[in-house]
């Protein structure tokens, strides 16, 4: 038994080996065809020259090249001239109208206008002063007589019903100043205005 485990053991070692050196025999090549173990030489690639053009004479899309104007430069004269400068310092303003470099100049006269804007068309007078006053809301439907001779007034204020005497106020704005038979006469204190009432009838 231990003869057949050494035998076995023996195979197995041989097997290894030779897997071993295929493998190595793989990556030497593999390494050489890599970093350039080979005899034959790798083929150069070509070079293509293309002539750039400058970007100057390539105006872009809806671009237009800018126009160089020779001896442009060359007129212009960066020297001053304190002549030219003390004269264009002593003009003065010789318009027809208003100075307006100077405060103390007089105002135009403005020519005032003589017709209207639009012919043919009228603009609508504007009514000055206060609106106004509003009318009395109040509606006077009757009243009640005593044997005195004092009256009473029943009116009437949107749905809410009031009755007074002569100097009462109704509604904290209307005073009642006289009962009538057939009308009454009622003051709206805000406005200081004064309205009779007839008598209506439902």
């Amino acid at each position: 038994m231990a003869l057949k485990v050494g035998a076995e053991d023996k195979k197995k070692a041989i097997a290894a080996g030779v897997l071993g050196l295929i493998v190595l025999v793989l990556l030497a090549r593999f390494l050489m065809d890599y970093f350039g173990g080979s005899s034959a030489p790798a083929p150069q690639p070509q070079v293509v020259r293309q002539t750039a053009t400058p970007p100057a004479t390539r105006p872009a899309q809806n671009e237009h090249a800018a126009a160089k104007l020779p001896g442009a430069v060359l007129g212009l004269d960066p020297t001053l001239h304190p002549e030219w400068m003390a004269q264009a310092e002593s003009l003065e303003y010789t318009g027809s109208g208003r100075n307006i470099f100077s405060q103390f100049s007089a105002p135009p006269v403005i020519e005032q206008v003589k017709a209207p804007v639009r012919p043919g068309k009228q603009m609508p007078q504007v009514l000055q002063g206060p609106p106004p006053p509003p009318p009395i809301d109040l509606k006077f439907f009757g009243y009640e007589a005593h044997k005195d001779g004092a009256r009473k007034a029943f009116l009437l204020h949107g749905d809410d019903v009031f009755i007074a005497s002569e100097g009462d106020v109704v509604d904290h704005r209307y005073r009642v100043l006289k009962i009538n038979p057939l009308s009454v006469e009622i003051e709206d204190i805000p406005y200081h205005n004064a309205q009779p009432l007839p008598l209506t009838q439902n």
